[in-house]
């Protein structure tokens, strides 16, 4: 089975447990680390998830992959919160993202430069805009090689 089809097969079988859990779906990934497959699911809610979130999603998805066993190799199972720097892959993860910080890495440069750290003004299917030092900088899609929100530290 290809890491796609692995992918959106467990996507298929954690949402409606993350439905149930007022949850939503962030990300899927199973890739290998060292000698070891990881299947992780990345959770999220507008007030973060919890260790108990995860408990529980984890416990319910690995009851489904179980009674599917889809995947025909061992495999590490890792429920967990895409983090405060959480990586934007998605459009709906560049449109909730608006207005916030954040970290780009292109491979191509733009405007003489392949990495900044600017607040994000707008992201569709194709391309987002960027803001830094009161310039708007536009970057296709296609050229991202990594995007991913920046840790800010609120002030008291």
């Amino acid at each position: 089975m290809k890491k796609s089809e692995i992918e959106e097969r467990t996507k298929e079988l954690i949402l409606p447990i993350l439905e149930e859990q007022k949850l939503e779906l962030w990300d899927v990934e199973y890739v290998k680390e060292g000698k070891d497959m990881y299947l992780r699911a990345y959770i999220d809610k507008p007030e973060g998830v919890s260790i108990d979130d995860c408990v529980a999603v984890s416990r319910a998805l690995e009851s489904r992959m179980d009674e599917e066993d889809f995947i025909p190799d061992a495999y590490i199972l890792e429920v967990s919160s895409p983090g405060l720097t959480r990586p934007l892959k998605k459009t709906v993860d560049f449109t909730r993202s608006i207005g916030k910080l954040i970290e780009v890495k292109t491979y191509q440069p733009v405007d003489g430069r392949k990495e900044f750290e600017a607040v994000l003004t707008y992201g569709d299917d194709d391309r987002i805009t960027i803001e830094q030092d009161g310039n708007s900088i536009e970057i296709d899609r296609s050229n991202l090689a990594k995007a991913r929100l920046c840790y800010v530290e609120k002030e008291d």
